[in-house]
């Protein structure tokens, strides 16, 4: 297991037990692999959200909004349409490089991507944050994994998270919160 995942663990203990995902159907349908400690993340706690602040996208779950196959297909439209009338971050000027999300910021609209360029492997793909209602994003050079653990413990550098460190963490599960039960 990634070791961000098993510190996450130590410090947010799952609410739900863990179930497996066809990794290779998510992947096909969204015609790309994904990186190892993603889907850890998903297998030990499905989709929801760490803090009241950092949804985890899940491929299975029920409602669009936190469903990591919808959100594909949506941010890559509301993107095709943003960077018609704003400029890409300069970390897309290599053609083929793109962004893919993975998690969204409570309340705000900021959204989380992978930043993925041609050749590499989906272990090598990086986090972009846009905040969502402007034209701002950072690039933080690491995984999704170690970069949640990161905001959770306050070691994050970015300033989107101002509500964290909680003193204590929590994570409530897509199934506590929609009520769905499998």
């Amino acid at each position: 297991m990634h070791p961000a995942v098993t510190r996450l663990i130590e410090i947010v203990p799952p609410g739900t037990a863990r179930r497996t995902r066809d990794w290779n159907a998510v992947e096909r349908e969204l015609g790309t692999p994904l990186p190892q400690d993603y889907k850890e993340l998903v297998e030990v706690y499905g989709g929801g959200v760490f803090d009241e602040t950092v949804w985890l996208f899940d491929p299975e779950c029920p409602d669009e909004d936190y469903n990591l196959v919808a959100q594909f297909a949506e941010r890559e439209e509301v993107l095709g349409r943003l960077w018609q009338t704003e400029p890409k971050p300069a970390e897309l000027d290599r053609p083929g490089t793109r962004v893919l999300p993975w998690a969204y910021i409570e309340d705000s609209g900021a959204m989380l991507y992978w930043l993925a360029a041609p050749g590499q492997s989906p272990d090598e793909w990086t986090v972009m944050l846009n905040e969502g209602r402007g034209p701002e994003w950072e690039h933080h050079a690491t995984q999704c994994a170690p970069f949640l653990l990161a905001v959770l413990t306050g070691e994050s550098e970015s300033a989107y998270f101002p509500d964290l460190p909680a003193d204590s963490h929590q994570f409530d599960s897509n199934d506590e919160i929609l009520g769905e039960e499998d």
